[in-house]
């Protein structure tokens, strides 16, 4: 067989074949155009029926429909409402952080000042301290024994441990021995307590 008559025989039988498909593709449009067209019909004039698994019907009358608005509407509203509450302690919390960061500033200044008078007092204090102890290691031994004679102990033994070795000691001298043994002691155990290492 010749070329062209191979070419012509495979024309022929690819046409007939597109022929066939044509057919079977408008046979197909015709009976879905009519049977649809009819199903369709008859879906669309038959009233709405409620299926176990339709749960659509539960809105099909006006009242279901406005009792379920009503109850979205009712509670928007009250979500708004709470929303609202929460802005207004979220707001109320702002100032009430703003009003303690505030008073918190106050009292560290406060604290500041405080430190600095007791700072000053206790300088004061102790400049008034050595002043005294320095009177005392001025004035003759025997008049100062006689004024530590009326001392508490603690008070006059804080007076000889901070003078000078030979001061304390002319004025130790001047001492009757009771107060001199109680001075001693306090002298003595002031530093007991303290930790050694």
């Amino acid at each position: 067989m010749s070329r062209t008559g191979k070419s012509r025989r495979k024309r022929t039988v690819r046409g007939g074949l597109m022929m066939i498909s044509g057919l079977l593709v408008a046979s197909a449009a015709l009976r879905l155009g009519g049977d649809a067209g009819q199903a369709w019909a008859r879906v669309a004039d038959a009233p709405f029926e409620s299926t176990p698994g339709n749960t659509s019907s539960a809105c099909a009358t006006d009242d279901d429909l406005h009792d379920m608005l009503k109850s979205f509407q009712s509670r928007e509203a009250r979500i708004k409402k709470e929303e609202s509450e929460i802005e207004d302690r979220r707001q109320a919390l702002k100032l009430a952080d703003r009003q303690i960061e505030s008073k918190l500033a106050r009292l560290q200044e406060a604290e500041e000042e405080l430190r600095q008078t007791l700072t000053m007092a206790d300088t004061a204090a102790e400049s008034d301290v050595e002043r005294l102890t320095k009177v005392y290691e001025s004035m003759k031994p025997k008049q100062a024994a006689a004024l530590f004679e009326e001392m508490n102990p603690d008070f006059a033994a804080g007076f000889l441990g901070r003078m000078r070795p030979e001061a304390a000691a002319g004025i130790m001298a001047g001492l009757s021995p009771q107060a001199a043994h109680m001075f001693s002691v306090v002298l003595a155990g002031r530093n007991a307590g303290a930790p050694k290492e």
